[in-house]
């Protein structure tokens, strides 16, 4: 394709990257370096009948010329990064130098609000990922076997975790885990014990938000791996079946194979999706026991304080790990795109 052409080809995508990627992400990076702007405080002398009394009031005039005059806040570099509420270098290196073992500096971190989140948001991650795709592949294999006839309806009824809008899901599952829910009463009396409660232990609360994870986002990659599975050459299988492969075998060596770029894709976009988790932890209103940075930023922009730099700094902390966790694989597909060409 001539230079010329090729140019006016990827103007339009490029321009919409620009305009929608590029210049947010700058405008994130300039407000993670800066504070908001404290309220001015003024004395004002109120008399009344017998005395005047004194108090420290806002004033909403000066207030609002200073963030008139300084809309992003004050600037402050990388304090924000650096603070208690995010990495806490300072704190983390005091915890080592004060460590009694290796466990108690880990549970030191996990009292940090960060690493706290942080080690949540991994844990989802890296359990989720690699059980959507193999739970994925393997509805995909078993509609793939099914007769023609019943398939429309088992993969209606596969697809219907993925219809349910994400927070009304979790809610759902909440309202069932809940004492007085299908889940949390049949647990109840399984157990004989009316005051158990999945909701009060936060390790089952991460055990329901994992398990959630997996159900929500497996039809995404069952339908994927079944369009792909539709592209399998039968004349490879065939060949296989006459050399007396068995169905494990066609489907190691034949089938996984020639599906590799779909796991890839569904790697990919599972990486970057469960790292952003944020509905579960709203819906099953999870925050006391597991919290995520999605969840971070949104208790920072909309808790009781507006706290805009916080926010910026968690996002930017955010996307610098989903480009650490896509960087491996990548480079692996990147090294497999030399080779072929």
């Amino acid at each position: 394709m001539p230079h010329r052409a090729f140019f006016w080809f990827i103007l339009p995508s490029a321009l919409a990257m620009l305009l929608f990627i590029a210049l947010p992400i700058v405008s994130v990076i300039l407000q993670s370096v800066h504070i908001e702007h404290p309220k001015v405080m003024s004395e004002v002398e109120t008399c009344g009948p017998f005395n005047c009394t004194t108090e420290m009031r806002v004033d909403a005039e000066a207030t609002a010329e200073l963030r008139q005059a300084q809309p992003l806040g004050k600037y402050i570099g990388l304090e924000t990064y650096l603070n208690r509420n995010h990495l806490a270098f300072e704190v983390v290196k005091t915890q080592w130098q004060e460590r009694e073992g290796f466990f108690s500096f880990i549970r030191g971190l996990y009292n940090l609000p960060f690493y706290k989140a942080l080690a949540f948001t991994l844990t989802y991650t890296f359990v989720v990922t690699p059980l959507v795709i193999v739970l994925g592949f393997s509805i995909a294999v078993a509609v793939n076997a099914i007769p023609r006839i019943m398939r429309g309806s088992v993969i209606f009824v596969s697809l219907l975790p993925m219809i349910v809008t994400p927070l009304i899901g979790s809610l759902v599952l909440f309202w069932m885990v809940d004492a007085n829910g299908v889940i949390g009463s049949a647990i109840q009396h399984i157990f004989n014990d009316p005051n158990l409660s999945l909701k009060a232990s936060p390790f089952l609360t991460w055990i329901m938000l994992l398990v959630y994870g997996v159900w929500h986002s497996a039809p995404f990659a069952f339908v994927v791996f079944y369009a792909g599975l539709q592209t399998v050459p039968q004349d490879t299988l065939e060949s296989a079946m006459i050399d007396g492969a068995s169905r494990w075998e066609r489907i190691r060596y034949v089938v996984l194979p020639h599906l590799a770029p779909l796991v890839t894709f569904v790697a990919l976009i599972q990486l970057m999706d469960n790292f952003r988790v944020f509905e579960p932890v709203v819906g099953f209103n999870a925050s006391a026991s597991a919290t995520s940075l999605s969840w971070i930023i949104y208790n920072d922009l909309f808790g009781q304080q507006q706290l805009f730099g916080s926010a910026a700094a968690t996002s930017m902390l955010t996307i610098l790990g989903v480009c650490i966790l896509l960087m491996p694989v990548l480079v692996r597909t990147w090294r497999q795109y030399k080779v072929v060409h």
